[in-house]
This record gives structure tokens, C-alpha cells and sequence, in this order.
């Protein structure tokens, strides 16, 4: 074993690999004898799959712990391409699959009389979120590269199914772009290698001989250049490669420690793996923590009407779905809960007593099985001051799969009393499934009310609602409410991007979205941001525009999804940022804060999710048109519902809540917290 671990200290020469900043990349470790595969298991160690070592060894897999490298399991000829799912790890040996345990135990997983195309080696192997692996790699001397699906059995074993031949010979490294098409490359070049039908397109140029393939939680894809020598990284669908390291001699895989700040590099030739920073030159993201976290907005706040319990002593929690304000110079606070009540108080942290404005509970459908219905959107008028116009978006209870948008009026007699009679119901949206209402309302800096309407609900977006435009489902609607035109008791504007076209609803203003849980409007810009909620793997952040195909369900995130997915295309709008359901699985989109209270705050769009309830305050560069900061704000664990904003432009989050504290600002945190 002395001869395999020869753990010797790197003499730095002139000669030694470099980063894209020049500086040098630190070996973590030395002195390893055919390091092929590196991955990190669940349990936060680094593993390391050591080729053929000569002699009666073999090969092994290695763990690396304390600057050194011991055996964890060994039985295999030359182990080369690994990967980590759950508590199991994967590794290619020549023809064959093994699985090995967080113990080191290893069993032959798939035979290589399974995956008979494959005669030489399989030179890509990867793993999709459910356990299915898939392998790459070539025959007899000039036939396609072959890939196989390997799907675990409920009851143990393998069904091995073999995908179309490709049409290339040397596929090298392998990685899943969304969940229906692989990437690999050969000849210099990335390819997309679809499931259903094997079809292959050029992702990009520029990447070199090949080797480890892997995408980070947002979206970049890093690459290892085998022949060249280098690192590379992609950092968005599009993007030229950029170096981040050079130099080295075999670089074979890669993947990011348990932190993900770092990449491990193995290079078989020189024997070493090494650490390099995952932040690609040119393209760095800030992902500093913020000194900000979240405090209680109005402690003393008594919610007017709400018990916290039914007649049965069961728990009611408060949900309060929209904060926002009346722009009427008032500064009083509307708080409009899910079930059908909008609460209206003084924007004063002392205050102890809420009004009720409005409460239509009795026209509200809401049960928490169904937790997407319900009264979702609230937007005062621009001009509310002088006629008391406001508008809601809610799931009616007499009607099933229904959402009306209605105006409201002010009662002339009390400021903070809404007429329930005054109901005109300008909008009714017909849906399939109870799920993906959307329901946000807000008024852009032009006056006119803009509508979030999910595609539909159900999964997979089943009818392509999104992408028809024939359809109100999956779109952003744009209305005048001031006016009244084809009998409708709203106009259209003249200047919306589908006016006139036969093929499309002109109220239309941007579609391919799948559920926009919550869009803003930055008050200096007058950008529109939403948040869209994803599926399978990917959440997003969307600038949105006038006109734009934000791509579902072609797209989800920055990938392709499903078996009728497709890369990056021109008339295909792409988020400005995604993350994977690693790191949360449900957007809650926000604002970008414009207050006064947090300068260091000032221009960050504020966000969270659903499920992690973790915050973040991201930063987008319009010159660069690249995101150069997602930096995360402490949180309390609370799962968040919603934001809002004040008058003076004070940001809130929201959350459902036991005991109607339920409302939270942001606050600096007090010196020495953690």
C-alpha cells in the first residue's frame, strides 16, 4: 500500500498549473497513482477512484480525510468515472458498474454483459435525482457511442435500457442537463444527447479533449479539458467557456466539496487532487452573508375578527397573503389574508388593533388541502386617492375551478371601510386543476394593471397552456381599467405586444410562464420582477418584458425539461437566476427594496422559498446584464408566504402563524450575533 499512497509534499516550481487569476491552484492532495474520479457523499467526505495499480491491487476507491488518502473499498480493475446519490456511491469500472455503501462495502451493479455496445470503457457516468444512472462510452474501433439508462428496482436489481446511438465516437464525461438530456463532449465540442430520440445538438465550442462534466446549484456548468490541461466553466446556456485553471496535466473529474464554494480536480497524470475556487473570472458572484436579518414588525398588532381557532378548537392559523399600501399619502398599512378579509392599520410599530376594510370570506373558496386558491391579489388604484378604485383577485367559493378579478370601491363615509356591494367583477379565468392560480396584481409605472396567472396546475403543464397564446394560462396580462372597449368592463391597450394578432389574446403581455408567485415593479427602474415557480428541479428569477417566452415548458431554469425540451433559443427569454431544489423548491418572489432604512439594502431584490425558508438579497448589473450578488439574510425557520412593501418603500415578509405574528421587517443585526 506504500507504493499507492505515496502522500509526498508538492514542490511548487514555475511550471506548477494556474488559475484564471494566475495564481496557483492548491493540491490537496499528492502522490495518488491514477486518480480517475472524485465525488462527495452525503456525509460531506471526499472520495476518490484510483485506477489500475499494478501489480495485484487493483484498483480502489479512496476517502480523503486530513490531508490523506486511505482505502475504503477495493476489488475493482480500474475504477474511473464516480458519483455520489444518497448514501451510495457509483463507480465505472471499464465495463461495469459497482455500488458501494457509506461503509465501503461494494457490489457489482451492472454487469458489463448489460451494456454490451460499451467493449472498451465507459468513459461518462451519471446519476439524475431519482437514482438513475447513466453510462457512456464506446465500442468496437469507429461505432457510435452507446448510452444506457440504468434504473433502480423498487425490490433491488437494475432495469437497463439502452438510449439511441449517437452519432460520435469518442464521448468523454457525462452530466444531465434538466431532466430528459444528457451532455457530453467529443471533438472539442458539448453536445446534447436527448433521451427519447437520441437526437445530439452542439451546446458549444471550445472545450477541449473532454473528462468531468458537472453543473453547480445555479445553473454553471464547469468542465474539466483532459488533453489541454484545463478547467473550464460555462456560466450561463450561451456563454463562451472561460478558463479557471490551466497547467495541469490529466484533469479527469471534478465536483464541489460540501460547501460548494470549492471544485475538486483529480488529475490522473500528476497523481494529485486539487481544490480550486468555483467563482468563474469575469462572472463572480457575491454570495457574502448580509449583516440583516428578520424581526417582528408590529409585536402588539390584534388582528380584528380572528380567533385562531374554530368553534371546535381547532388551530386557524393567520395567512396573510398581500401587504401593501393605498399611495394615498395615508401611510396605513392593508394586510389582505388568504381566506377573504383585508386588515388596514396605522404603519406604526406600536400599533395594537386592525381595522377590517374588506371581508368577503363568504365569497372566498380556501381549504389548506387545496392552499393555492383562495384570495391571492390585492392592488390600490394609481389615482386611489381621488376615486377609491382597488382591485382583487380571489377563487370564488359558489364556483369550482374559477378565479374572478373584481374592483372595489371605498366607502365615501369611512377612509378605512371598502363597500363589499361595489363588487364588479371585470375578469373570470376558467383553469383545469385547483393548483398554479397565480394572483398577484400590481400597477406598473404606466398605469395599468398587471395580472399573474398561472398555466393551469396540474404537472407538466398538460394542455401546453403556457406556450398557447389563446390562452390567459401561464401569461402576465396587461389592462386598462380606466376604460371600457368591446363590451368588455376593461380595455385593452393599443400598445400591448399581441394587439391585432389572430392567433393570440391581445390582453396578453408576457407568456411560457408556469406559476409567478409574486411580481414587483422596482420603483426607480420600473423593471418588472417576478418569481416563477418551478417543477422538477429548477427555481427562477425573470425580469420580465414586453412580449417575452420565458419558456416553459420548453425550459425550466436555464435547462431543457422533458421529453419535448430544447436549449437555449433566441426567442426564448432565460431567468436572470435559478437554483436547484438542493437549495429550495418553491420561490417566493419579492421586491426590490427601494426604503430608506437599510441603505446597504438599497437596489437588492429581496426573495426567499417556500420550503428551505431561506432569504436572499440578489443583485442584478443591467451593464453587464449578469447577476453579481445573491447574498443570503438570516432567517428565523419561518416558512414565508409572501413580501410586501410600504409607502416609504420598506420591505415585509410574510408568514402564516399560529398566533398572528405573522408580519416581519428587515433589521441589522445586533453586533457579535451569529
Amino acid at each position: 500500500m506504500r507504493t499507492i499512497l505515496r502522500l509526498t509534499s508538492l514542490i511548487l516550481i514555475a511550471a506548477q498549473p494556474t488559475t484564471g487569476t494566475g495564481q496557483a491552484p492548491r493540491p490537496l492532495l499528492t502522490g495518488l497513482k491514477n486518480p480517475e474520479g472524485v465525488a462527495v457523499g452525503a456525509d460531506g467526505r471526499v472520495f476518490v477512484s484510483a485506477g489500475d495499480q499494478g501489480g495485484k491491487t487493483g484498483g480502489l476507491v479512496l476517502v480523503l480525510k486530513d490531508g490523506k488518502a486511505t482505502p475504503f473499498a477495493s476489488g475493482f480493475d480500474a475504477p474511473g468515472p464516480l458519483v455520489a446519490w444518497q448514501t451510495w456511491l457509483f463507480a465505472a469500472d471499464r465495463q461495469r458498474v459497482w455500488r458501494i455503501n457509506l461503509k465501503g462495502k461494494a457490489e457489482e451493479y451492472v454487469a458489463a454483459a448489460a451494456i454490451p455496445l460499451i467493449t472498451k470503457a465507459i468513459t461518462g457516468l451519471a446519476v439524475d435525482e431519482q437514482g438513475t444512472l447513466f453510462v457512456t462510452g464506446t465500442g468496437e474501433e469507429g461505432a457510435k457511442a452507446a448510452v444506457y439508462a440504468i434504473r433502480p428496482k423498487e425490490k433491488g436489481g437494475t432495469v437497463v435500457s439502452p438510449l439511441k446511438q449517437v452519432p460520435f465516437t469518442a464521448p468523454i464525461g457525462l452530466t444531465l442537463d434538466g431532466n430528459a438530456q444528457l451532455l457530453t463532449v467529443t471533438a472539442g465540442q458539448l453536445h446534447r444527447i436527448r433521451f427519447t430520440d437520441g437526437t445530439t445538438t452542439v451546446a458549444a465550442d471550445g472545450v477541449g479533449g473532454g473528462g468531468g462534466l458537472m453543473f453547480d446549484k445555479f445553473g454553471r456548468l464547469y468542465l474539466t479539458d483532459l488533453k489541454g490541461g484545463r478547467v473550464l466553466a460555462i456560466p450561463r446556456p450561451g456563454a463562451k467557456p472561460v478558463v479557471l485553471a490551466r497547467g495541469l496535466q490529466e484533469p479527469t473529474a471534478l465536483c464541489l466539496d460540501a460547501g460548494g464554494k470549492r471544485l475538486l480536480v483529480a488529475d490522473s497524470k500528476a497523481g494529485t487532487v486539487t481544490a480550486l475556487s468555483a467563482q468563474i473570472p469575469g462572472h463572480v458572484v457575491d454570495e457574502s452573508p448580509l449583516p440583516l436579518e428578520t424581526a417582528l414588525a408590529f409585536p402588539k398588532l390584534k388582528w380584528t375578527g380572528w380567533q385562531g381557532v374554530t368553534e371546535k378548537g381547532l388551530p386557524v392559523p393567520l395567512r396573510p397573503i398581500v401587504l401593501t399600501h393605498a399611495g394615498d399619502g395615508s401611510n396605513r398599512v392593508f394586510v389582505a389574508t388568504q381566506r377573504g378579509v383585508i386588515h388596514v392599520f396605522p404603519n406604526d410599530q406600536a400599533a395594537a388593533q386592525t381595522k377590517v376594510f374588506l371581508d368577503i370570506q363568504p365569497r372566498v373558496r380556501y381549504h389548506e388541502e387545496t392552499n393555492e386558491e383562495g384570495f391571492l391579489g390585492l392592488a390600490f388604484h394609481p389615482r386611489y386617492k381621488s376615486n377609491g378604485h382597488f382591485f382583487v383577485f380571489y377563487t370564488p367559493k359558489k364556483d369550482k375551478l374559477v378565479n374572478v378579478l373584481s374592483r372595489f370601491r371605498v366607502r365615501a363615509d369611512d377612509p378605512d371601510r371598502a363597500d363589499p356591494d361595489s363588487e364588479e367583477v371585470l375578469l373570470r379565468i376558467k383553469r383545469p386543476f385547483w393548483n398554479h392560480d397565480g394572483g398577484t396584481l400590481c400597477f406598473g409605472p404606466d398605469g395599468y394593471l398587471y395580472v399573474a396567472l398561472g398555466d393551469g396546475g396540474s404537472a407538466n403543464d398538460p394542455f401546453n397552456n403556457a406556450q398557447n397564446l389563446k390562452t390567459l394560462l401561464g401569461k402576465v396580462l396587461r389592462l386598462d381599467v380606466d376604460r371600457k372597449d368591446d363590451g368588455k368592463p376593461y380595455a385593452v391597450p393599443k400598445d400591448n405586444p399581441f394587439v391585432g394578432r389572430k392567433d393570440a389574446l391581445p390582453e396578453i403581455w408576457a407568456y411560457g410562464l408556469r406559476n409567478v408567485w409574486r411580481m414587483a415593479f422596482d420603483r426607480k427602474t420600473g423593471k418588472l420582477w417576478a418569481g416563477d415557480v418551478g417543477q422538477d428541479l429548477y427555481e427562477e428569477i425573470n425580469i420580465l418584458t414586453a412580449g417575452g417566452n420565458f419558456g416553459w415548458k420548453l425550459r425550466e431554469g436555464l435547462h431543457p425539461f422533458g421529453a419535448t425540451g430544447v436549449g437555449p433559443r433566441a426567442d426564448l427569454i432565460d431567468p436572470i437566476w435559478e437554483y436547484h431544489h438542493d437549495v429550495g423548491k418553491c420561490i417566493i418572489g419579492g421586491a426590490v427594496y427601494r426604503g430608506a432604512r437599510l441603505p446597504e439594502l438599497e437596489g437588492a431584490y429581496v426573495y426567499a422559498d417556500y420550503i428551505s425558508a431561506k432569504i436572499w438579497a440578489l443583485r442584478y448589473d443591467e451593464a453587464k446584464k449578469r447577476v453579481v450578488a445573491n447574498q443570503p439574510i438570516r432567517d428565523r425557520n419561518l416558512l414565508p408566504l409572501s413580501f410586501g412593501d410600504d409607502e416609504r418603500g420598506e420591505l415585509y415578509l410574510l408568514t402564516a402563524s399560529p398566533t398572528g405574528q405573522g408580519i416581519y421587517r428587515f433589521a441589522r443585526r445586533a453586533t457579535g450575533k451569529r
